[in-house]
């Protein structure tokens, strides 16, 4: 007997236009449309991708179940229907506007040791669609759109440095902003290519918002999604309602917040709503699929796709809340101020991570001096929230999160913060 099954009707219609040192590349336009069929039976799940009449489609996955197994689903009925609608639609956009934008964007990084730009242009809306055996209903059309700028500049050394531009909404968000992205990534190489090396050891370190919020999400955010729980491949899998954190730290995922890991249904038909993952230092909850949240007993939510692939747990838009201190009390005890990320490792099951920071700044009786380069930073997840100082005034960094093959949008969020860590050459 069948226990649950759910449809997924989703459809992808994007552009994307890259503008590389001046050439402009052949814009790509890509259209798809998917379903996406589960049923669970005898505890085991029977998947089929394709597009097809339910009832095929559903049979089909049915016939993909080769065994029994322990999977269960909370019984859950979601209905809704939400469109968010553009002040400017990209499409009413000629794509010559749009190429034009590349070019000034790039005419702003124009600079004698620049080497080597690219500019990418982005624009993507999402349509889905939702029914399961519960009775559940769920529709939604999002856009998103962006721009990524990279250079490569060089004096002493080569070096690169990117900003990004990537929202839920339309034409509209491309007013100063980029151009102020483009001034930032010229004026940060001209002094980033002449830099020095970083000093090595445990020091004090201010992380800015873009790496605190890369931190949470990379560190903390992926050792309490549930799946990894259930696997025993989180450092906080034994650690529900118990302290993991010093008591000024408040970390949440929200989806509806319209940054870019907005949505308003997960991909399991479940309406958005905000999670507490840590409140006060204590480890609230985690983060939840239809069937994690039946073994945890927790709240689902956080399932989501790449097109209609296989529903994972994923977060949204995860944050660090912000605290109590001013940015000029958090320089009073720092010895570097780390700028940016351009990634890393992180291991949820033991909790350590390595991060390499696009640059930083030696900081001397609580003012910040020289900039360094090629720095990194690593450390122990819980150590480093136990010591944590929380500043003021929260920024959220967009970017595409990948797990199991799958990318998703998402947005990491935190003010700046003081940390105990360790600091070395990238």
């Amino acid at each position: 007997m069948v226990q649950f099954y759910d449809i997924r009707e989703v459809s992808s219609e994007s552009l994307s236009i890259n503008l590389e040192n001046g050439v402009v590349e052949k814009p790509k336009y890509d259209f798809s449309k998917s379903k996406g069929f589960r049923v669970l039976k005898s505890g085991f799940w029977g998947l089929f991708f394709g597009n097809v009449e339910d009832k095929v489609g559903l049979g089909l996955a049915e016939k993909n179940i080769v065994g029994e197994g322990d999977a269960e689903v909370i019984g859950i009925k979601s209905e809704g229907k939400f469109v968010f609608k553009p002040k400017i639609n990209p499409k009413d956009v000629d794509i010559e506007e749009k190429i034009k934008l590349l070019k000034d964007i790039e005419n702003v990084l124009k600079d004698s040791k620049i080497v080597s730009t690219r500019i990418a242009y982005l624009e993507n809306v999402r349509k889905f669609f939702y029914k399961d055996s519960n009775g559940s209903k769920a529709y939604y059309e999002v856009p998103r759109i962006g721009i990524i700028i990279h250079a490569f500049a060089k004096d002493k050394t080569l070096q690169f440095y990117s900003k990004r531009l990537l929202k839920v909404a339309g034409f509209e968000v491309f007013d100063d902003e980029p151009f102020e992205l483009a001034e930032e990534v010229k004026n940060v190489l001209n002094k980033l290519v002449n830099a020095k090396t970083p000093p090595s050891g445990e020091m004090n370190v201010i992380m800015d918002s873009s790496l605190a919020g890369v931190f949470i999400h990379e560190a903390f955010g992926h050792a309490v999604e549930a799946d990894h729980v259930l696997k025993n491949s989180s450092v906080v899998a034994d650690k529900l309602n118990a302290k993991v954190a010093d008591e000024s730290v408040n970390v949440y995922d929200d989806p509806n917040i319209q940054e870019f890991g907005f949505y308003p249904f997960d991909d399991e038909g479940v309406k958005a709503e905000k999670k507490a993952i840590i409140e006060n230092g204590i480890l609230k909850s985690f983060l939840h699929s239809k069937e994690t949240a039946a073994k945890l007993n927790g709240k689902a939510g956080n399932a989501r796709a790449q097109g209609v692939d296989e529903p994972l747990v994923r977060m949204s838009n995860t944050y660090i809340d912000e605290g109590e201190y001013e940015f000029d009390e958090l320089l009073e005890d720092a010895e570097i101020y780390l700028v940016g990320s351009r990634g890393g490792e992180t291991n949820p099951a033991t909790g350590y991570f390595h991060f390499n920071a696009q640059y930083g700044y030696i900081v001397e009786n609580g003012e910040i001096s020289e900039m360094v380069r090629d720095v990194s930073l690593s450390g122990n997840t819980l150590k480093i929230l136990h010591s944590i100082k929380v500043g003021k005034g929260i920024k959220f960094d967009p970017g595409f999160c990948g797990k199991a093959g799958q990318l998703v949008p998402v947005a990491d969020g935190s003010p700046p913060s003081l940390v105990k860590a360790f600091v070395g050459g990238a």
